[in-house]
C-alpha cells in the first residue's frame, strides 16, 4: 500500500507542471485586450445564457477586423476605414470616435490600461489614446503596418510590427525602451508570463524575450510559418501553424513535445487557441473548430461550420463562442463540442469575441459591431 501511494505521489509531481490550471484569463466585469489577458488565454469568467439575444448592434462603417475590449462599461474596437470607436456597453451608443490614420485600422486590436487606450494601424503607428476624451497621448512609428496587437505589462506596452521587430514602448509616454528583430513579420500579439513575452513568429521561431531588458532567453523551432499567436500555461506553449499542425512546446525544455494534425483534412492554423483547464480549442480553415487535449495532443473532438474559421474561440463558464468566415456566431458546449446554440451575423467574422459583464461583443466584416446578452 505504502508502495502504490509513493508511486501515485511520484507520478503527481512529475504530471504536476503540465496539469496546472491555465494563468486565469479575464475578470468577469472587463476584457481588457486581445484574448483578455497577457497569457492570451482567451477564457471569461464572465457567465452569458445558453440562449443569446441581440442587445445592440453599431454600425462602424466598413469592416471590423479588430476584436474588441472592454473596460469599465465602454467597448473599444478598431474598424478599417482607421477609427478607433468607444460605445457604451450598455446601450450600444457612441462615447467618441478616434481618427487613427487613412491607411485604416486592421487586425491589431485595442489594449485598455491605466486610462489608456493602445492600438496599431495600417501605417505602423501604435496610438495611445485617452480613454475618457478620446485625445491622443502620443504615437509611436515603426517601419510599417501594424497587425499585432498591444500588450501591457507593468509600465511598459509591447508591439509586434510588420518591420520584424517587437517594440517596448514606456506606456505612459512611448518612448522606446528596447526593440528586438526578428527574421520575419512580427505579426502576432505577444503573450506575457512571468515577465517573458512570447512571440511565435513568421521566421518560423518561437521566441521568449525578457521585458524588462529585450534579452530573448527562449528559442525553439517551429519549423512553420507561424502566423497565430500563443497561448502560455504550465510552462508551455500552444499555437497553430500554416504546416496544418497544432503544437505544445515545453519552454524549459525548448522542443516540441506534441503536434496535432487533424487525420483527414490538413489546412493551416490562424486561429489563435484558448485554454480551459486542459482543453485546447481552436479554430482552423479547414471549416472546424478544434478540441485538444493540451497534455497529450490528441483530438477531444470537432465541429464542422461552413467555411473556414480564422476567429480565435472564447470561452465562458463550459462554452465556446467563436466567429466563422461562414457570417455565423457558434456556441459550443466545451466538453462535447455540440452545438448549443448559433447566431447569423451575416457578415464573415474574423474578428475575436470579446466577453464582460454577462455580454458579449464581436464584429463582423461587414462593419457591423453586435452585443449579445441575456
Amino acid at each position: 500500500m505504502q508502495s502504490r501511494v509513493l508511486t501515485l505521489l511520484i507520478a503527481s509531481a512529475v504530471l504536476a507542471p503540465l496539469s496546472a490550471r491555465a494563468p486565469a484569463g479575464a475578470a468577469a466585469d472587463r476584457w481588457p485586450q486581445f484574448r483578455g489577458s497577457p497569457a492570451l488565454t482567451g477564457v471569461s469568467a464572465s457567465k452569458l445564457p445558453d440562449q443569446l439575444k441581440e442587445i445592440w448592434t453599431y454600425d462602424a462603417g466598413d469592416a471590423i477586423e479588430s476584436s474588441a475590449a472592454i473596460v469599465d462599461g465602454v467597448v473599444y474596437v478598431g474598424s478599417q476605414p482607421g477609427y478607433l470607436h468607444a460605445i457604451n456597453l450598455a446601450d450600444g451608443t457612441l462615447k467618441w470616435k478616434y481618427k487613427a490614420t487613412e491607411d485604416g485600422l486592421g487586425e491589431s486590436s485595442p489594449a485598455v490600461a491605466g486610462g489608456l487606450v493602445y492600438i496599431g494601424d495600417l501605417r505602423g503607428v501604435l496610438h495611445a489614446v485617452d480613454a475618457a476624451t478620446g485625445k491622443a497621448v502620443w504615437t509611436f512609428e515603426t517601419g510599417t503596418e501594424i497587425k499585432s496587437s498591444p500588450v501591457v505589462t507593468g509600465d511598459r506596452v509591447l508591439i509586434g510590427s510588420y518591420d520584424a521587430n517587437l517594440y517596448a514602448l514606456g506606456a505612459k509616454d512611448g518612448m522606446l525602451v528596447w526593440k528586438v528583430q526578428t527574421d520575419g513579420y512580427v505579426h502576432a500579439t505577444p503573450a506575457v508570463v512571468d515577465g517573458i513575452a512570447y512571440i511565435a513568429g513568421c521566421d518560423e521561431i518561437l521566441r521568449g524575450i525578457r521585458v524588462s531588458d529585450g534579452k530573448e532567453v527562449v528559442t525553439v523551432s517551429s519549423g512553420a510559418y507561424t502566423g497565430a499567436s500563443p497561448v502560455i500555461a504550465g510552462g508551455h506553449a500552444y499555437y497553430g501553424t500554416y504546416e496544418n499542425a497544432v503544437l505544445g512546446v515545453d519552454l524549459k525544455a525548448g522542443k516540441i513535445v506534441w503536434s496535432y494534425e487533424h487525420p483527414d483534412r490538413n489546412f493551416p492554423f490562424q486561429s489563435s487557441a484558448a485554454l480551459s483547464g486542459d482543453r485546447l480549442v481552436v479554430g482552423g480553415r479547414d471549416k472546424m473548430i478544434h478540441a485538444i487535449d493540451r497534455a497529450t495532443g490528441k483530438g477531444l473532438w470537432t465541429f464542422t461550420t461552413r467555411a473556414r474559421v480564422d476567429s480565435s474561440p472564447a470561452i465562458a463558464g463550459n462554452r465556446v463562442y467563436v466567429g466563422g468566415n461562414d457570417g455565423k456566431l457558434y456556441v459550443l458546449d466545451l466538453e462535447t463540442g455540440k452545438s448549443v446554440f448559433e447566431f447569423e451575423a451575416g457578415g464573415p467574422m474574423t474578428a475575436s469575441a470579446a466577453i464582460a459583464s454577462g455580454r458579449l461583443v464581436i464584429g463582423t466584416h461587414d462593419g457591423q459591431l453586435y452585443c449579445l446578452g441575456g
